[in-house]
């Protein structure tokens, strides 16, 4: 008891947490989820290739059940599960994932839509060819050996690789604290820059990208970003852009189709499909009549058909920018190098490769030179033995046995141990002149063997002369021409708005108490004006015809804009309510939407003049209330208010040189007429310039812009209920932030108050609202001109019907009937 209890360690759960998660992360970093930088391979792979080619399933004989392959893997070296085994193998055989093959297999190995492969026990596979490169030589103490997981066996740490396979298979994984992600890159091209390095230790990684010009997917596609693949050769991390291969066909009837032909690498065929026939049943692009998988054995080819006069590059974009047709490819190269895991550019991937190949033919050589020797210092002996034939066998026929034979050919002839073996070996069928003859000319290729590997061994640059020889040859039978196309620069994709949306002419809506929405000429035709689904108390401020594709400004009394493009609008039936803006936009409780302006495109050349109550205005060019990015989320600014308490009167918008006066108008009844010219050109965040000099108490009710020569009617309301239409040219013109001159007859008692001025031509009809929430509709024609000392007529009772507090023109839209 007391032993067991000194064994006992007292350890903090940081600590013994910190020892098993580090020794459990070094072994996945190094045994599982990354490849070697000399072979390319993972644990996993590299067992599966060594136990297939230890058991005689090469290329060049039949196949076997993949089953089989599994069990001997996992019973011999791979103690894992059998699934994990099988997917390694199944990877290996998939053409679309690897660009050269390792395992050929018989069945279903699955598939780029995603497929699984078929069980093991159906499947059958063999080492292909190109895989027999990778374990060429292994038998000729070319690798380091380690035990396998129970010590019954030895398995290799490192294949040969006679052909840079981490670069033209690429790699992907995930381990503890790192991933790869390496493409596959085209043979041909990574072996001319090997060769070229070997000729130039030196080269630099332009030259180099000379010869491997990027990525080779085995699928294809077209690569765009220069910049990106330079990077990930220098850095080991790069990012470039991945598009299919598409083209347009004419069909009949007008209509195209596009033909997808080839894909992105590892994108999922049968996703990619579903999601654009998704697009095409949301109607989220507009042309899309059709897609079909129309693959088979001669290759992978989609079809997206399209309507009659559809935009197809239009919906090509937009399919490029929403689906797995065009996707980002992340370079992250990173692979075991001295049994470290390291993030590696282009040429030390290339160098470390060359090192395992000098190192690979080194040992090779070696090999062949001992092997050589041995044999040569048999085949010396055999000649001399058979130059003193007689004298020989006089020796072996007076010795006792085999071992006092040998013992009396070393004591009488001087011969080793090793070449008396091979004479008392010798047959008697070989004593005769054929074979000596053949001994000598095996002694003279032995001795040109031995001179060759000594030649290897000793100067570097024959050794160099054999790696590129060897190069070559793999290059001549393996070779492929490359099968992605690379483009320098990616191509920034603008969809065009026609193409998300039908361009369609709507009837638009916007209400003061900040309903919006949009619906068709046809529901507008169908319904009543009456019967706007506004509740009883709210009114329109603005309606008209417009096109899905018109831009909207939306102005409020507190200074902010908002934007919208017409087909963001709820979509509605005419007698709905539509959508409150607050769903997307959160305004103050006392906000209201007081102007709305609608626009065809984004460059228009006016102004927006501003006022404010508390006496300012200015000129904002259109161009200063471009949408922003959080449009959708936020009011934008338009004018700076100095004080919680002021508001924006009006808002009008002028095209430039427009020639018209500003006229004012102040609650104490003072009007005032100058040049629009005269009120300065700001930005948004800016407040403008005085508008008009006023009382302590007083401030701007309306601003309205009128002729500077041509009478025009304004119509004031005041607070008494009485109406006054006249002529703003009764108000001399003057300059600008004067106080004006009366627009009323000032009383002693009780006197006039404006509550509200507007422009007043005769066909124009006013609905003007009490404090009561009481409306009435006044026609402007029926009201005379009055001179600028008349105080009007009363139109409204106030003392039973409340106080006129707004106005607002009756919103009339004549449209043709739709047919």
């Amino acid at each position: 008891m007391s032993e067991n209890q000194e064994n006992i360690q007292e350890l903090t759960l940081e600590e013994v947490m910190s020892d098993r998660f580090g020794r459990y992360a070094k072994y996945i970093i190094q045994e599982r989820a990354l490849p070697d930088i000399r072979d390319g391979l993972k644990p996993v792979q590299r067992r599966i290739l060594y136990a297939m080619n230890q058991d005689g399933n090469t290329y060049d004989k039949g196949f076997r059940k993949s089953a089989k392959s599994v069990g001997n893997v996992m019973g011999n070296f791979h103690p894992h599960g059998d699934s994990s085994i099988y997917e390694a193998m199944v990877r290996l055989s998939q053409d679309w994932k690897l660009r050269a093959p390792l395992i050929d297999m018989h069945g279903n190995n699955g598939s780029m839509d995603g497929d699984s492969p078929a069980a093991m026990r159906y499947t059958e596979a063999r080492l292909s060819k190109i895989a027999g490169e990778l374990l060429k030589d292994i038998d000729k103490d070319t690798v380091d050996w380690v035990l396998n997981f129970d010590d019954t066996e030895e398995e290799p740490t490192v294949l040969p690789a006679r052909f840079p396979n981490l670069l033209v298979n690429g790699a992907s994984g995930i381990s503890a604290g790192y991933a790869t992600e390496i493409p596959p890159h085209n043979l041909t091209e990574v072996i001319d820059a090997l060769i070229y390095l070997i000729d130039n230790p030196q080269a630099s990684l332009d030259k180099l990208m000379t010869y491997v010009k990027g990525p080779d997917f085995p699928t294809g596609g077209i690569i765009q970003g220069l910049d990106g693949i330079r990077q990930a050769y220098e850095t080991g991390k790069g990012r470039i852009v991945v598009r299919s291969k598409t083209s347009f066909q004419e069909l009949r009837g007008g209509r195209q189709q596009i033909v997808v032909s080839e894909l992105p690498y590892e994108v999922n065929k049968a996703v990619l499909v579903k999601r654009i026939d998704e697009i095409r049943l949301l109607k989220k692009v507009d042309g899309i009549s059709e897609v079909r998988d129309e693959s088979d054995r001669r290759g992978m080819t989609v079809v997206v058909e399209l309507k009659k006069n559809a935009d197809g590059q239009g919906i090509l974009n937009y399919l490029l920018k929403n689906t797995d047709l065009q996707i980002t490819y992340n370079f992250n190269m990173v692979a075991i190098n001295k049994q470290r895991p390291e993030q590696l550019g282009l040429k030390p991937i290339l160098e470390a490769y060359l090192a395992h190949q000098r190192n690979v033919i080194t040992k090779r050589t070696q090999f062949d030179l001992k092997k050589a020797q041995t044999r040569q210092h048999i085949v010396l002996g055999l000649i001399k033995a058979l130059s003193i034939l007689d004298q020989v066998i006089k020796v072996i026929r007076q010795s006792e046995n085999k071992k006092n034979a040998k013992d009396n050919l070393v004591t009488s002839f001087a011969f080793t141990d090793a070449q008396a073996e091979a004479i008392v070996s010798l047959q008697l069928y070989r004593l005769t002149n054929t074979d000596i003859t053949a001994l000598r000319r095996e002694q003279a290729n032995l001795a040109e063997i031995i001179k060759n590997c000594q030649q290897i061994l000793n100067d570097p640059s024959e050794l160099a002369k054999v790696l590129k020889k060897e190069l070559r040859q793999i290059k001549k039978d393996y070779g492929t021409k490359r099968l992605s196309e690379i483009q320098a620069e990616i191509e920034n994709i603008k969809i065009d708005t026609k193409v998300l949306v039908p361009e369609e002419d709507v009837i638009v809506a916007v209400s003061h108490d900040g309903y919006l929405k949009r619906s068709s000429l046809r529901s507008y035709n169908s319904t009543t004006n009456d019967d706007n689904g506004l509740k009883e108390d709210d009114f329109l401020i603005f309606q008209q015809v417009c096109s899905t594709l018109d831009h909207l400004w939306l102005f409020t009394n507190k200074g902010n804009f908002i934007y919208r493009t017409v087909y963001e609008l709820a979509d509605v039936r005419w007698k709905d309510t539509g959508e409150h803006i607050s769903q997307t936009i959160g305004l103050d409780a006392d906000e209201e939407i007081i102007q709305t302006f609608a626009f065809s495109d984004l460059q228009q050349p006016g102004y927006f003049v501003l006022a404010t109550t508390d006496g300012y205005i200015k000129q904002t060019p259109f161009k200063d209330f471009a949408p922003t990015r959080t449009y959708k989320t936020r009011a934008a600014q338009a004018i700076k208010l100095k004080a919680s308490s002021t508001d924006v009167t009006d808002v009008i918008y002028v095209l430039p040189e427009t020639n018209l006066d500003v006229f004012l108008a102040s609650q104490h009844g003072y009007g005032l007429r100058y040049a629009l010219s005269e009120v300065p050109v700001t930005g948004a965040k800016a407040s403008g310039a005085k508008s008009m000099a006023l009382k302590d108490d007083d401030s701007v009710v309306n601003l309205a812009l009128v002729s500077p020569d041509e009478a025009t009617p304004v119509v004031i309301i005041t607070q008494r209920g009485a109406l006054k239409r006249m002529n703003a040219q009764e108000i001399t013109k003057t300059t600008r932030a004067r106080r004006g001159m009366l627009l009323l007859r000032e009383l002693k008692r009780n006197p006039h108050r404006v509550q509200i001025m507007t422009t007043a031509p005769k066909d124009k009809v006013l609905i003007v609202q009490t404090t009561t929430r009481k409306k009435f509709t006044l026609t402007m024609g029926e009201h005379p001109l009055a001179d600028r000392y008349s105080n009007g007529s009363f139109v409204i009772d106030t003392v039973k019907d409340g106080i006129p507090v707004l106005a607002y023109p009756v919103v009339e839209t004549e449209i043709e009937p739709q047919e």
